[in-house]
């Protein structure tokens, strides 16, 4: 719930034309009083309490004056009326399928290998998307769900921080990552399902296979964007040598384009290739762009009553008026 703007108004705004005979009654007391005090007292000045009797008396117009004022605003019912948004969200469900294998150490999005990468511009994403359960599977040979479906996007990050390569035995199985993710899907009441895969590689392990996984996603009207991650050609990539010794030697890591786009295209989606941490970052925002939340506003009126205050000031100076009228003023000998 969101307050947009606040201001006074009036329910009642005609009863303030009362006001307007104040003036007329504050004239009509002030003669009424010039000429009733003209004599009675000016001979007794010297005594300070008929000089603040006389005071009094001369003061009690303008307190009868304010004191109506007050009661007429009250009867007008000031308030405070604010324009309340609440916000109602059309969510996207979206699990990214990210690849943790080996060869996402490769070093061609230097300074940073690909894997840190990967995780830093799936957090820019996750961030931009405060509106939308996101979930998490990591694959390699095999795939796990590091995180289920969630709005708690901080969790989210933690359990993205904690992800590594080697956490899971070596392998590409690209098949076995989409099925997982479909499967924190499948239940899912979301206007869209998106599933996200990022991979630097080929299927060569797991027990399904990618396109029939596919398949499968798309018939649960789940959409798939894959992106192959990676630059072509020869990469830099950190290999031990015999003493030990971390060095980065070229190799060449193919990915399997065509595969990739068969997936996309089976699941409703698109393929992209990132070669760059710049091109993974624009890809991102080309989701982004695909696969929008849509948030209804909603704005209604709500108001804080305000007329308790010119109420009982009003109230108090009347009293006031009264009791200066009959207990203090009217003794003026």
């Amino acid at each position: 719930m969101n307050i947009v703007s606040g201001k006074i108004g009036f329910a009642n705004p005609y009863v303030l034309l009362l006001l307007l005979f104040i003036p007329l009654g504050f004239y009509l007391i002030r003669r009424y009083r010039r000429a009733a005090m003209i004599y009675p007292v000016t001979r007794r000045f010297a005594n300070t309490m008929r000089s603040i009797r006389v005071i009094l008396w001369r003061a009690l117009p303008y307190i009868w004056a304010v004191g109506l004022g007050l009661l007429i605003v009250a009867a007008a019912r000031p308030r405070a009326g604010f324009t309340v948004e609440k916000k109602y969200t059309k969510g996207i469900d979206i699990v990214i399928a990210l690849d943790i294998s080996s060869s996402m150490y490769a070093v061609d999005f230097q300074p940073k290998n690909r894997i840190e990468v990967a995780k830093l511009e799936a957090k820019n994403f996750i961030k931009g998307r405060p509106n939308d359960r996101i979930g998490l599977v990591v694959f390699a040979s095999k795939a796990f769900p590091q995180c289920p479906l969630t709005i708690d996007h901080n969790i989210l990050l933690q359990l993205l921080d904690k992800v590594s390569v080697g956490d899971i035995e070596d392998g590409t199985a690209i098949g076995d990552a989409i099925i997982t993710a479909a499967g924190r899907l499948k239940n899912s009441k979301a206007k869209s399902k998106v599933i996200i895969l990022l991979t630097d590689g080929r299927n060569n392990t797991g027990k399904i296979d990618p396109i029939t996984a596919a398949q499968a996603a798309a018939a649960l009207g789940i959409k798939i964007y894959t992106i192959g991650m990676g630059k072509r050609g020869k990469v830099l990539y950190p290999v031990k040598d015999v003493f030990g010794r971390t060095r980065l030697m070229p190799m060449d890591i193919p990915i399997d384009e065509d595969a990739l786009r068969q997936i996309a295209s089976s699941a409703n989606g698109k393929y992209f290739r990132a070669t760059s941490r710049e091109k993974l970052h624009k890809i991102y925002q080309e989701i982004d762009k695909l696969e929008k939340t849509k948030i209804i506003v909603k704005r209604f009126k709500r108001y804080k009553e305000l007329f308790y205050y010119p109420l009982i000031a009003g109230f108090i100076l009347v009293l006031a008026a009264i009791v200066f009228e009959y207990l203090v003023v009217r003794q003026i000998p």
